[in-house]
């Protein structure tokens, strides 16, 4: 299993604060999968195109099965994730970008800012996460029970999470 986790930051790219939340994401990631996965890191600077194409990249080259993005959500002019990420997509599933902002609602107002989603290109699942290391978790915990099945259903590979942790979602045959 092959996890990329991608930090979209001016700042973090040019090494003026330190990356927070690709780390918050691997340290969710490693307290909630026990089956064997490696994680590849990018930090990338806004914009459409840079987002663009180290998504294109990630699918298409390395063939990762999930990539996690962290940044770039928001309503400021340099904040494109989610528009580069629909111009790579073949299918998006908005219903994670509405359960993840329902559970951060619960937190904070503020959550009706986001605009995370997700998608797939090819075998790989893509979901778009905040860049605030605090929302991390409360993301992660409202969607990941159903990211397992949905790499099950797109052919690759397959997640086995703590069941105390996090519930995988499959189907009972």
């Amino acid at each position: 299993m092959q996890i990329a986790v991608v930090t979209v930051s001016d700042r973090a790219n040019r090494g003026e604060c330190e990356d927070l939340s690709g780390p918050a994401i691997e340290a969710w990631l490693k307290k909630v999968i026990v089956s064997p996965y490696e994680v590849t890191r990018r930090v990338i600077p806004d914009g459409f195109e840079s987002v663009r194409d180290t998504l294109i990249d990630l699918c298409d080259q390395d063939r990762v099965d999930l990539v996690l993005t962290t940044g770039g959500t928001g309503p400021s002019p340099r904040d494109e994730t989610p528009e580069a990420m629909r111009a790579v997509l073949i299918k998006e599933m908005l219903g994670f970008g509405d359960l993840m902002r329902r559970a951060s609602l619960e937190q904070t107002p503020t959550a009706i800012l986001s605009r995370q989603t997700a998608g797939t290109r090819g075998k790989t699942l893509i979901v778009n996460l905040p860049g605030k290391p605090v929302a991390i978790d409360i993301y992660l915990d409202a969607v990941f029970p159903a990211i397992p099945y949905c790499i099950d259903l797109i052919g690759n590979g397959r997640v086995e999470t703590k069941p105390l942790t996090v519930t995988n979602c499959r189907p009972v045959n």
